[in-house]
């Protein structure tokens, strides 16, 4: 990490007030706190991260003068030791030395653990109470399901494979398995090779085992009804009057429907249950008109068999059920259990395939849906591009996706310029002709606030260069802000009106020429943390705009706003 680099993760963090989910603050003043442990297995087990000792967060992430760097180092590098450290599955980092603000910060950047080694956890605490993963500016302790999910998190499951007790041949639909059988003859020629016999295609199949008992994924493809042996597994569609859920006012869901069956039913029946509840939208095509779903059906089609054929089908996920939830806003898709083999939210675009249920995939793959819209899975990795090409297309919001290490979740916004108030709004952002490209990034910069380019190249799938140059553009317009490399906030609001006075500007109409403010004056003032405010404070101060008028580490420091500094109240 370079200086530059250091300045930026400060200031952002000065902004927000708070350390985030990438970075985490610790003082260290004469010795490694004990709770630097807790965010190296977090980071570890998440998604990687970076701790700055020698930062006092309570201070506004100001340089610790008394840091002892030397004993800091030692001690962290001691209690990363394979061998006699204090971590179990320790991550690999790098250390680097900055100096800041006249004095010296320790850079560590944690790497994330590889998923083969997963969980990294404090050794003398054990798996279970020394595992912990990020969350916002916080570390929690894993749970149970948790720790169950990193530690198989690259074994293929064997759930889809295993007996269903007290299933028969009676629970299995006929039709299905009939469909089954000739699309394996159809397309996989040696599949059948040397089988003669019902039974034994069923086993070949992996439908039953040799003795003729069902197996899970056997059931789940071609069963009457699955949901006999296991009620939960099904797919929960709920719909929500407020944007949140169990609004405090007026009803706790709008409607609900539980969709059972075999997997196929499962799909159409959740299909259905969303799209009844959806707005359609009036789309210009050729010289005609037609109405479509808000969403487009084949993508939520393509979310709801993703969770359903990707799902965690283990012992300790058998209780859950895939939920679909429906908000005025948006629709989101869960499924128990998180990604699998090796994907990430870095790669699960890049259109290869990772199995955790091959047998549940391999039967779904030769199963047509009832409503006659096509085969549920295709192997091919090819899913998730689908979606957010499909979004693209119709220029609506790019889908979201996040991962939990026991869930994943998609999040298909119910917006785009179809619909009035969105091509409105991006008229009055800006007056001329927008691109494709330009709209949809326009849309994810909206709903993100503060995006990446590395974060709207994973939702949108466009090339980075030409979202930093349109960016750029957004930029000169006043639409956005740089806040710090490839990293932008959106300036204009929900109306497209573009930004209020500068916060710096707010501060200085507060403040006198001739009496003094403390910070914490200042910041209740504007309605601002404390570190948010004195992080604006300071670069006044740096501008000889603002006077303080005692040094920086005393507690008596009040601020004066510069005599003959323009400024009308």
């Amino acid at each position: 990490m370079t200086d530059l680099e250091l300045k930026e993760i400060v200031e952002r963090l000065r902004l927000q007030g708070n350390d985030d989910e990438s970075v985490e603050a610790k003082k260290c003043e004469k010795k490694l706190s004990s709770d630097v442990w807790e965010s190296v297995s977090a980071f570890g087990n998440t998604a990687g991260g970076t701790l700055l000792l020698g930062l006092d967060q309570e201070k506004g992430f100001t340089s610790v003068p008394a840091f002892d760097i030397e004993k800091v180092i030692e001690q962290f590098v001691s209690g990363m030791d394979p061998r006699t450290g204090k971590m179990s599955n320790a991550p690999q980092y790098q250390l680097s030395r900055r100096s800041f603000e006249g004095g010296q910060v320790l850079v560590v950047e944690i790497s994330e653990v590889d998923p083969l080694l997963k969980p990294c956890y404090i050794s003398d605490r054990s798996i279970q109470n020394g595992s912990f993963k990020r969350v916002a500016d916080k570390d929690m302790k894993l749970s149970a399901l948790e720790i169950f999910a990193l530690e198989h998190a690259m074994i293929p499951s064997p759930a889809d494979r295993e007996v269903v007790p007290e299933a028969s041949l009676a629970d299995l639909d006929e039709d299905i398995i009939a469909q089954i059988i000739e699309r394996e003859r159809a397309t996989h020629s040696k599949s059948l090779r040397g089988v003669k016999t019902k039974k034994n295609q069923l086993t070949r199949l992996n439908i039953t085992d040799k003795d003729g008992n069902i197996k899970l994924g056997g059931l789940l493809a071609a069963g009457n009804y699955p949901q006999q042996f296991y009620p939960k597994l099904v797919v929960d569609v709920m719909v929500h009057p407020d944007i949140k859920k169990s609004s405090p006012e007026g009803p706790r869901y709008l409607d609900r429907v539980i969709c059972e069956g075999s997997l196929g039913e499962v799909i159409d029946d959740a299909i259905a249950a969303v799209a009844k509840n959806l707005r359609r939208v009036s789309m210009v095509e050729g010289a005609g008109r037609k109405d479509e779903l808000e969403i487009p059906e084949e993508v939520l089609r393509e979310a709801i068999a993703n969770a359903v054929i990707h799902r965690e089908y283990d012992a300790y996920h058998i209780g859950q059920s895939v939920t679909v939830d429906v908000y005025p806003d948006r629709v989101e898709v869960t499924n128990p259990g998180g990604l699998w083999g090796g994907k990430t939210l870095e790669n699960i675009t890049d259109g290869t395939s990772a199995c955790r249920n091959a047998v549940l995939m391999k039967l779904m793959s030769s199963v047509d849906l009832p409503s006659g819209t096509g085969r549920p899975a295709e192997g091919g990795g090819g899913g998730i591009p689908f979606m957010i090409r499909t979004m693209q297309s119709k220029t609506l919001s790019a889908p979201d996706f996040a991962a939990d290490i026991d869930s994943f979740t998609v999040k298909l916004a119910r917006c785009g310029v179809a619909i009035a108030a969105n091509r409105d709004w991006m008229a009055k952002v800006t007056r001329r002709v927008l691109s494709l490209h330009e709209q949809s990034l326009l849309l994810t910069m909206r709903k993100m606030e503060t995006s990446t380019v590395k974060e709207l190249h994973r939702s949108l799938l466009i090339d980075s260069d030409e979202i930093r140059d349109v960016a750029t553009r957004f930029e000169q317009e006043g639409i956005v802000e740089k806040v710090s490399t490839d990293t932008y906030r959106m300036l204009a609001d929900e109306t497209g009106k573009h930004p209020v006075p500068e916060d710096e500007d707010i501060i200085l109409s507060v403040l006198h020429t001739d009496i003094p403010l403390s910070i914490r004056e200042i910041a209740d003032k504007v309605g601002k943390t404390v570190p948010s405010a004195r992080y604006h404070i300071n670069k006044l101060v740096s501008l000889e705009l603002v006077v303080p008028t005692a040094s920086n580490t005393s507690r008596n420091r009040k601020y004066l706003r510069k005599q003959n500094v323009p400024f009308d109240k």
